[in-house]
């Protein structure tokens, strides 16, 4: 009997590693990855910071360092001044558009939204040397000023240019949340208010401000983060007493054994965390829930002859003052000689011609590094959202939280921890170290653009129904197969449109590709930007790769907002036919 037994029983073997499907083994490969090229270099410049240089123990030695150091601390204080200073300027850029758009019958409301978020297609650092030109001591603003009325007005001096230049350029992302919120709102909530005789500026403070807080805080959370961390726009207008200059210019003056520019990274990462988790506990225990779906918006009322010739007024100043980095971008490039003048003395295509003939690597390279981010992350994109949606693996949700946290660091501190883990590993066959080797910089685009495709990735697949796919399996598909023959094909549209938005975005970082460009024959298009604006010989043909840049990236948002319209109506269609 017993032998019977032992004759039917399945053979037992034993393995090594345990049989997975094709989904966990690319789960697992894609936190191999995500481990390797983002968690490892946060840690390791985490470690760095809290190490003692000469003996490797354990130290808080470094922080005392940097607290007891003049510079530092300034920095560190002038680092959280501009960036506070950034959200109270940007509200006061942002709060006038999204509430008379929102709360007036106001001819032209969807062209000022639209033009108020243009802005973002230009990233600061290529404007402020165009701000320079028109508001600075003596640019075109100044100059006009002191003609005709004898003072100037320190628009651009020291910290208060980096203000002005960060405010005009993030003030979209608190517009955007704050109209959205403002037309969400329940209209009985202001109705009941009028009734009980709250009306005006009153009514404004007590009851529409605080019911738009959401969107607020969100915007101006982002407003915060983006500012402290950014690198470019402090550099260009030689502001270096801030942290993000300070740990660029450390590492790559002292070297990267120097503990302070550890410790700078490691307290920008913390400020980013911390404030995200300060605009949640802000909001957390607060209601603000409508009755209504979508809140109805505020009640639209009309304006007098009177107020509507001062709300264009205030539009049309506003718009003017957002849009000026855009000109004086436009008219650097195709200027001859700009200096000690309102406006240039002649116009040229020569800044052009300068740069397709002596830097078209820079465009070229970064249509390669660009593109290649881009076609990783809508490929590891893809697979994070189908395993997170469509699995029971384990720890799936890890890998989104993982993709994400790459939101909260910061392109420099990508830049050191590769540097610090990768400078003494050498790639095989190529026979330098990974570091120095240009495939690093597609690596931290990759990384630092996957969070855009991974949500349209996300939002794209929780559009097609669970039952397509089983319905192929049930007719013989594999796995595999059903993935690849019907549900890429249905999420195409997302797919591109995070395709898109990852390659424009990629094309004009600034903050991880500076740390990691060896030489200038590998350099992107805003490293060439910046090597340009260093002289004032340069800075015409700087503000055409400028315009190149942003071509870029306006054509990239517009192709990736009509990818999704064209996508939208195309299932409003399908949905409609059955």
């Amino acid at each position: 009997m017993t032998t019977s037994n032992a004759a039917t029983a399945p053979a037992r073997q034993w393995r090594i590693f345990p049989e997975l499907s094709g989904t966990a083994i690319a789960g697992v490969a894609i936190a191999i990855f995500l481990l390797a090229f983002l968690i490892l270099p946060v840690l390791k410049v985490t470690y760095v910071a809290f190490q003692d240089p000469h003996t490797g123990a354990l130290t808080l030695q470094n922080f005392g360092d940097f607290f007891r150091s003049s510079l530092f601390r300034s920095s560190f204080v002038n680092s959280f001044y501009v960036s506070a200073m950034s959200v109270v300027v940007a509200t006061v850029i942002a709060l006038p558009l999204a509430y008379i758009t929102t709360r007036f019958n106001f001819g032209g409301s969807a062209l000022i939204q639209s033009i108020g978020v243009i802005p973002l297609i230009m990233p600061p650092f290529v404007g402020a040397i165009a701000m320079q030109l028109l508001f600075g001591r003596n640019g075109t603003v100044n100059l006009l000023l002191s003609q005709y009325l004898g003072f100037k007005i320190p628009f651009m001096e020291g910290l208060n240019g980096v203000i002005f230049v960060q405010s005009l350029h993030y003030f979209p992302f608190i517009l955007i949340n704050l109209s959205a919120s403002l037309r969400n709102i329940d209209k009985a909530m202001e109705e009941s208010a009028q009734n009980l005789g709250c009306t005006g500026l009153r009514l404004f403070r007590r009851i529409v401000f605080p019911l738009a807080m959401p969107g607020y805080i969100a915007g101006a959370a982002l407003v915060f983060i983006k500012v402290f961390d950014d690198l470019g726009t402090p550099l260009l207008l030689n502001v270096n007493n801030m942290l993000a200059p300070q740990a660029y210019l450390r590492i790559s003056s002292v070297g990267i054994s120097d503990p302070m520019g550890y410790v700078i990274s490691f307290i920008l990462v913390a400020f980013s965390v911390f404030s995200l988790w300060a605009s949640f506990l802000f909001m957390r225990g607060k209601d603000y829930a409508t009755v209504q779906k979508g809140g109805g918006g505020l009640a639209r009322r009309d304006l007098s002859r009177g107020e509507k010739i001062v709300a264009y007024g205030v539009v049309v100043f506003i718009l003017l003052l957002v849009l000026s980095p855009h000109f004086g971008l436009t008219l650097l490039a195709f200027g001859t000689i700009w200096s000690f003048s309102p406006l240039p003395d002649g116009y040229t295509l020569a800044n052009f011609a300068t740069v397709f003939e002596q830097s078209l690597q820079y465009v070229v390279n970064t249509l390669i590094y660009a593109g290649l981010a881009a076609g990783f992350d809508i490929i590891l994109g893809t697979a994070i959202a189908y395993i997170v949606l469509r699995t029971g693996i384990k720890g799936r949700k890890m890998l989104d939280y993982m993709a994400t946290a790459a939101l909260a660091v910061p392109g420099v501190v990508l830049g050191i921890g590769y540097l610090r883990l990768f400078h003494s590993f050498e790639v095989p066959v190529i026979g330098k170290p990974l570091a120095s080797w240009w495939v690093i910089i597609v690596i931290a685009l990759t990384v630092r653009r996957l969070p855009y495709a991974l949500r349209a990735c996300m939002a794209a697949l929780q559009q097609v129904s669970l039952s397509l796919e089983e319905a192929a399996e049930n007719l013989g598909a594999s796995k595999g197969r059903s993935i690849r023959r019907i549900v890429v094909p249905l999420m195409a549209g997302g797919i591109l449109a995070g395709f898109v938005t990852s390659f424009a975005t990629a094309a004009v970082e600034l903050s991880a590709t500076i740390m990691l460009v060896s030489t200038s024959n590998d350099a992107p298009l805003s490293y060439g930007i910046y090597l340009y604006m260093q002289s004032p010989s340069g800075r015409g043909a700087g503000a055409a790769l400028g315009i190149l840049a942003v071509v870029i990236v306006g054509l990239g948002t517009y192709l990736s907002n009509r990818i999704i319209e064209k996508d939208r109506a195309r299932k409003a269609e399908v949905r409609a036919s059955h």
